[in-house]
């Protein structure tokens, strides 16, 4: 009878950080392929597949939204990463896995998010192997839902704490000396006011006509006599841009100024050349 192959502290070790299982589970996937690293993961990846097809019709719902930029703030990314509870979503571990595919995702611009997860993760796994490894250590659904870039002469990043909210904003022009202040507070107008576009001539014209008609319904209804109601319609559009385009939204730290006449007055030319933002739902 062939002994058993003994399984080192440090094999174990090992196994866990390739990947990110727990140590009972890599002893045990060890002691299943007798002591063979690749059989190893392939077992545990075996076994995430099998707990991902179980959850698959499941809910994930909350998850972990960040954003970065990189070291030469050219490029920013936002990433957000679902999970079913907001136990795991907290939990220290599953943050720091999700920022190390934040930096990945800043180092290997991809188009897609199904072309990030053929990116190498280690010198074993993919970030597809990674996110089936944690489905089969945590046991819930878990995914990226979300992936997009920003670049511009200078790019910044803001997470609003519980990390549940991200944004990302672009800025013509890095050569003034107030430019951090300045990107960190667009940034944050992105994340507290929402807007859907950086100027009115971003707003989707499906968008436009859909507000125009919801306008002309209400004034409708309102009572409003038929022959005023492309004119009363067009007024309340310019309000709905006034409220969700950012250049021309009420800047937030002085709502005597717009946005707009903020970034002129602090460096002339200045403009916001692309945004992102997104959240969990509540």
């Amino acid at each position: 009878m062939v002994p058993p192959v003994k399984i080192s502290a440090s094999d174990v070790n090992k196994l866990r950080q390739i990947t990110g299982s727990g140590m009972m589970d890599c002893k045990n996937a060890l002691v299943e392929a007798d002591g063979d690293f690749e059989k190893a993961i392939e077992i545990l990846r075996k076994r995430g597949l099998k707990v991902a097809n179980k959850r698959a019709d499941m809910e994930a719902s909350e998850g972990v939204v960040l954003a970065k930029t990189s070291n030469d703030g050219k490029l920013g990314v936002i990433l957000v990463f679902n999970c079913e509870t907001d136990f795991v979503a907290k939990n220290t571990e599953f943050v720091s896995y999700v920022n190390s595919l934040a930096d990945l995702a800043l180092k290997n611009k991809s188009e897609s998010i199904e072309i990030f997860k053929t990116v190498s993760y280690n010198e074993k796994l993919t970030v597809n192997d990674t996110i089936i490894d944690k489905v089969g250590v945590i046991g819930e659904k878990m995914d990226i839902s979300k992936l997009e870039y920003v670049d511009a002469a200078k790019v910044f990043a803001y997470i609003h704490p519980g990390n549940r909210l991200a944004s990302l904003v672009g800025l013509n022009d890095a050569s003034f000396s107030t430019v951090d202040e300045t990107g960190k507070d667009i940034a944050m107008q992105i994340a507290a006011m929402g807007a859907i576009a950086v100027d009115k001539d971003d707003v989707p014209a499906e968008t436009v006509a859909k507000e125009l008609e919801i306008a002309k319904e209400l004034a409708l209804k309102e009572g409003k006599p038929e022959k005023m109601l492309d004119q009363i319609a067009k007024g309340r559009l310019n309000k709905f841009f006034t409220e969700s385009t950012l250049l021309n939204q009420e800047f937030f730290k002085d709502t005597k100024k717009t946005v707009r006449q903020f970034l002129q007055e602090t460096q002339k030319g200045l403009t916001v050349t692309a945004f992102k933002r997104f959240a969990l739902k509540s």
